[in-house]
């Protein structure tokens, strides 16, 4: 694979992702939709996040990664911008068979953090990367177990307002980390876009990392 660009579009809100991605040295321009100018271009986030009756957490962030990844490169074939890889993710938190968006308010962000409290979930951050017509995927699957919560203290961790706009309503970067007891897998994966599996991929479409 001989196409070698010299960035990325990363099509991502986050800025945690883009701080990743800057941690591997990784050129890129945000690919996102601006829906002011133009109302054509006004997605809907919560449609394409909307979870499907009985859907497996896995089956689920795979296949809103895909949407994602399919608005952006459809947003970058009508800007007719120059071409370069594009690159999604989306992180979900599970209990079981349970899916954990981002919470609706307050009240739903204490309700997630006593749900996850005590215990063990997994956060699943699925990766997807366009390159003309090819697409490659990878799923990064990790464990986290907090320990127990008193009603205070989520009470507290929700008034910081850092639950809000995060999936299971909390950052691992941020004040949650005092809970944190133990962590497997990809810490990078936990905060929204696993390196490993990020790389591998851009290493296939030519980058050299």
């Amino acid at each position: 694979m001989s196409h070698h660009s010299s960035f990325i579009y990363l099509a991502s809100q986050s800025p945690r992702r883009s701080q990743l991605l800057e941690q591997l040295g990784i050129a890129h321009q945000l690919l996102l939709a601006h829906a002011p100018n133009h109302p054509d271009e006004a997605e809907d986030a919560e449609a394409l996040e909307a979870v499907r009756p009985n859907e497996a957490p896995t089956t689920y962030v795979q296949r809103v990664t895909a949407l994602k990844l399919d608005a952006a490169v459809a947003r970058h074939a009508r800007r007719g911008l120059p071409p370069a890889p594009i690159l999604c993710a989306d992180t979900t938190v599970a209990q079981g068979r349970t899916i954990f968006g981002k919470p609706d308010d307050a009240a739903h962000a204490a309700q997630m953090l006593a749900q996850l409290s005590g215990s063990t979930h997994r956060v699943l951050t699925a990766v997807a990367l366009q390159h003309g017509t090819q697409r490659w995927s990878a799923l990064s699957v990790s464990r986290v177990t907090f320990a127990p919560m008193s009603t205070e203290q989520i009470a507290a961790y929700v008034a910081s307002g850092e639950p809000l706009g995060k999936a299971g309503a909390y950052g691992i970067q941020g004040l949650a980390a005092a809970y944190v007891q133990h962590i497997s897998g990809s810490y990078s994966g936990i905060m929204g876009l696993p390196l490993f599996e990020t790389a591998q991929l851009l290493r296939g479409v030519g980058f050299a990392l």
